[in-house]
């Protein structure tokens, strides 16, 4: 005969067993799902850039832009919620790579429908675009809308604007 901490043991674990198979069979059943389903964006673009200084010895531009896309194809039932964010892209003969995040919004599954439409405009930055150094002026920066996928069990993933549909634009060469 088995003591009772042999028997609570026991049923702890095969409980813990059978919500680890369920989780993996869940997070199995959504692979393929970002290839499918992906967010619908209608438009990404410069509204108006208001300055662009030298802050401390760096150069900083402020801007605001437009957005509508309509978050709601990637949800389904394993998403708990979707970090969005617009990303600028630029080139510098220092740094040939710089992504900086000008704005985010965190959307959950429990929002109601109309809250995972995002229909913005003149959206004015919530971090402004900062250079490492003073070469900011006369860039081509690229927008690009990207997401987070958090859901209840599995692996977390991650979603981008396809690049043939960013929307790109030249800073001034002259601090405004």
């Amino acid at each position: 005969m088995h003591t009772v901490w042999v028997r609570l043991n026991a049923v702890v674990f095969f409980g813990l067993t059978v919500l680890l198979c369920l989780s993996i069979l869940a997070a199995l059943s959504k692979i393929g799902h970002t290839r499918y389903h992906q967010p619908k964006i209608h438009k990404l673009a410069l509204n108006q850039l208001r300055s662009i200084k030298n802050h401390g010895g760096v150069d900083r531009a402020l801007l605001s832009f437009d957005l509508h896309a309509d978050m709601t194809p990637a949800f389904h039932w394993n998403i708990k919620q979707i970090f969005v964010y617009v990303v600028a892209s630029y080139k510098t003969d220092t740094n040939p790579n710089n992504k900086i995040v000008l704005w985010d919004r965190i959307i959950e599954a429990t929002d109601p429908p109309s809250a995972k439409i995002i229909k913005e405009e003149n959206v004015f930055v919530k971090y402004g675009l900062m250079d490492q150094g003073a070469e900011l002026r006369g860039r081509e920066v690229q927008l690009q809308l990207m997401w987070d996928h958090m859901p209840l069990t599995g692996t977390l993933y991650m979603g981008e604007q396809a690049k043939d549909t960013t929307s790109t634009f030249t800073l001034p060469h002259d601090y405004l």
